[in-house]
C-alpha cells in the first residue's frame, strides 16, 4: 500500500467479545485489503465468521481497536451513520438471499438504491435505475420474463443471481458474501463462485467471502482462518 493507494479496508488491534465471555471472539492485530482484492474467511461454526462480517459492515463495533473502510473509521460513526455508510458502499449477499417474495426480480434489485442516494446516482450515470437493473440482470443471464417474475417463482440458482445483482447495483466498493453457497451442490457452488469472481473483477470490487468449506481456499489469494485456540486469525497470502 502507498499513500496514493491506501487500503480500502484496514483493521488494527481489532478485538470483539460478547458480554460475559472471558475470551475475545475476534482478535486481529492488523489486516488490510486493497481495492479489487478477494479475501476468504473460513472457520467452523461459532468461530466468529459472521461476527467479523458484522464488524466490517458496521453492524457491530469492536470492543477495542479500529476498523477503517475507505479511510473512514467506523468506530467514530453513530449507528445511523454506520447504517448509511453500509448502504452507500457495501453490497451484501446473504446465506438465505433475503429477497422479498412479494416483490418482482426487478424490484428486489432496484430496492438497494432506495436506501442510498449514492448508489442511485452511480446506477443512473447513463440511464435510469430500472434500465441499469435490467442490464445487470441480462448480464447475469436473467433475461426477459424473469425481470417481472416474483422471486418465489424462481429456482435457487436464479434467486442467487438476483441476490448478486442486488449486491452489485450502484457499484459498491465492497461485496460481502456470507455463506452464499451452503445450500448448493458442488457444480452449482463452483458456477456461483465463478460468476461472483467475474462480476467483482469487472468492477474492481473488493470481495469478502465467508464459508466453512475449505474447498474455496485455493480460489483466493488471501485467507483468514478463524477459530484457533488463541482466537487469533491466521492470515495467508
Amino acid at each position: 500500500m502507498t499513500a496514493d493507494h491506501p487500503p480500502i479496508l484496514h483493521l488494527e488491534n481489532a478485538r470483539f467479545g460478547w458480554p460475559g465471555q472471558s475470551e475475545q471472539l475476534i482478535d486481529i492485530d492488523e489486516l488490510h485489503l486493497a481495492a479489487g482484492e478477494h479475501l476468504f474467511v473460513r472457520g467452523a461454526s461459532g468461530s466468529g465468521k459472521t461476527t467479523l462480517l458484522n464488524l466490517l459492515a458496521g453492524v457491530h463495533t469492536p470492543t477495542s481497536g479500529t476498523i477503517r473502510l475507505l479511510g473512514t473509521d467506523l468506530t467514530e460513526l453513530s449507528v445511523s451513520r454506520r447504517d448509511q455508510f453500509r448502504a452507500d458502499h457495501i453490497g451484501v449477499i446473504f446465506q438465505q438471499f433475503n429477497l422479498l417474495p412479494y416483490l418482482t426480480t426487478l424490484e428486489n434489485v432496484t430496492l438497494a438504491c432506495a436506501f442510498s442516494s449514492r448508489k442511485q446516482r452511480r446506477a443512473t450515470v447513463d440511464s435510469d435505475v430500472e434500465t441499469t437493473a435490467r442490464r445487470l440482470l441480462d448480464a447475469l443471464n436473467l433475461v426477459g420474463e424473469f425481470h417481472d417474475a416474483h422471486v418465489h417463482k424462481l429456482s435457487v440458482g436464479q434467486q442467487q443471481r438476483v441476490a448478486v445483482a442486488r449486491a452489485l447495483i450502484g457499484d459498491p466498493e465492497i461485496i460481502i458474501a456470507d455463506e452464499p453457497t451452503s445450500a448448493l451442490d458442488a457444480d452449482n457452488r463452483d458456477r456461483f463462485v465463478d460468476l461472483l469472481f467475474h462480476e467483482a473483477d469487472a468492477r474492481n470490487c473488493t470481495l469478502i467471502f465467508v464459508s466453512h468449506d475449505p474447498h474455496f481456499a485455493t480460489r483466493f489469494t488471501r485467507t483468514i482462518e478463524l477459530g484457533s485456540p488463541e482466537h487469533t486469525p491466521e492470515l495467508a497470502s
